[in-house]
């Protein structure tokens, strides 16, 4: 016949046992393919290498950008970020390390008369080997002074795949502020050619107004001499009229964009210096986007979101490795003794050291939803991941069309605005000479002043594009 206490510990061994089954572990891994090329150039090489500072060759955009990078509040949010995340690194590669604590501990202990301790110790007061400082008093003080540790033995890889998740999340933390300052760069390089737009415009604008009034000078001076009506005097003068309300629109619409570029720059609104208008800028014509492998390595969000997904699917097998029974060692050595006069005698030594395994037996529904929960963060981070790329690859390929694209519309609105001036001139010199009427004038007028408006937007869209292009590959963190 079995005894009782070995009855017991038969079944918390089955028990214990019990605990030991464990999910079957289901992870996304990152692996996506892509196309081997972006529009058919299997050129490895990318733009998306060039450090933003050489990419671009304007001197004062190069300074907004710099400003910028020391002084945006996102970037210096995406800094703290970093350090909670290498924080929480070190958090779990200490986990891996035993712990170790002084401790000064006293408290008292009164036994009753008819318990084991009572009746012993009571017994044990009366041996002859017992003297007045061995003596047990009833209550009893306990006074202990040393150190004392614990370490969990990491046999199933919990420690380690939760210290690789929060290295994962480290790198993570970094790849985003890469993201961020790769996006920063691209929005300061877009507002300043914005400017340098809306410069162009008032710059257009004012041209017009001088032809406008030379025009209402002429229809006035016809006017006089019979040869126009009041009614061409009016509708020249309202289309000089709307003219100027442009200047004013778009003087507006330089303080909306200065006062946002300065938000970026993490400074208060002032003028922001800029150099030639728009249109008296020159794009870069070698435009090489390389291969989809090489956005995959270079984008920052994209290895943001594969080191996130890498995180998710250590996060799995730590949380199935938690159904498995735990190995804790607890050592501990001190001075140790019930006297306070005897404590620090070498007698009073005390040391000793606990090993035992704990297995979960009522918390298994817990662990299985924290392991359901993880595996399903894995699975969001694998669509993330997927979703990055797609949108990653999508933004190079749209704007390498617009790059092409828009030249061809530049050429064409650039020869529109050259016939349109040469129309305006032609329209004041059949007018003067009776053979156009006003509205023939108004009308080359308004052309060429929407002709030229519309070609410094192009062109603003032409930098617009190379610069998403250089984004999107994952340029301007370096």
């Amino acid at each position: 016949m079995l005894s009782h206490s070995l009855k017991y510990s038969c079944i918390l061994l089955v028990l214990l046992l019990g605990s030991c089954k464990v999910a079957t572990v289901t992870t996304q891994h990152s692996s996506v393919k892509l196309p081997e090329t972006f529009t058919g150039n299997s050129d490895t090489t990318s733009i998306g290498d060039i450090a933003w500072k050489d990419f671009f060759t304007d001197p004062l955009l190069i300074k907004l950008i710099d400003t910028a990078l020391h002084n945006n509040p996102d970037l210096n949010i995406a800094r703290q970020r970093i350090e909670f995340a290498r924080a929480s690194f070190q958090l779990g590669r200490g986990a891996l390390l035993p712990s170790l604590n002084v401790i000064a501990s006293a408290g008292v202990d009164k036994y009753g008369d008819y318990t084991m301790n009572g009746v012993g110790n009571y017994d044990t007061n009366l041996s002859g080997n017992i003297d007045g400082k061995k003596k047990i008093p009833n209550p009893t003080p306990d006074y202990f002074l040393g150190l004392r540790s614990s370490w969990e033995i990491d046999l199933w890889g919990k420690l380690r795949n939760q210290k690789k998740a929060a290295y994962n999340r480290f790198l993570a933390s970094q790849k985003g502020r890469q993201a961020i300052v790769t996006a920063l760069v691209a929005q300061v390089s877009q507002f300043y050619y914005d400017l340098l737009r809306l410069d162009n415009e008032l710059e257009i604008i004012r041209k017009n107004i001088g032809l406008q009034e030379k025009a209402v000078e002429t229809i006035t001076a016809q006017k006089m001499g019979g040869r126009a009506t009041e009614l061409a005097v009016q509708q020249s003068t309202a289309q000089l009229l709307h003219t100027r309300s442009l200047e004013g629109r778009v003087q507006q619409e330089i303080v909306i964009i200065e006062n946002q570029l300065n938000l970026l720059l993490g400074g208060f609104p002032q003028p922001i210096e800029r150099s030639n208008p728009i249109l008296q800028q020159t794009l870069t014509t070698v435009v090489k986007s390389g291969i989809p492998a090489h956005m995959l390595r270079h984008r920052p969000d994209i290895r943001q979101a594969e080191l996130e997904l890498e995180a998710t699917k250590a996060d799995v097998t730590a949380m199935r490795a938690a159904f498995l029974p735990s190995l804790t060692i607890s050592p501990y050595a001190g001075f140790n003794s019930f006297n306070a006069s005897v404590l620090f005698n070498p007698a009073s030594i005390a040391y000793g050291i606990l090993g035992g395994l704990t297995g979960p037996l009522f918390s298994r529904n817990l662990l299985k939803s924290n392991y359901k929960q993880s595996q399903a963060v894995n699975q969001e981070a694998f669509y993330n991941y997927y979703k990055t790329i797609l949108n990653g690859y999508q933004e190079v390929v749209t704007s390498m069309k617009g790059i092409e694209n828009l030249q061809k519309v530049y050429d064409y609105r650039k020869q529109e605005v050259d016939v349109l001036q040469n129309a305006v001139s032609t329209s004041n010199d059949l007018y003067v000479t009776g053979y156009a009427s006003y509205l023939e004038v108004i009308t080359a007028q308004r052309s060429v002043l929407e002709a030229e408006l519309e070609l410094a937007t192009v062109k603003r869209d032409q930098f617009f594009s190379l610069i998403d292009l250089y984004r999107s590959l994952g340029g301007g963190w370096q």
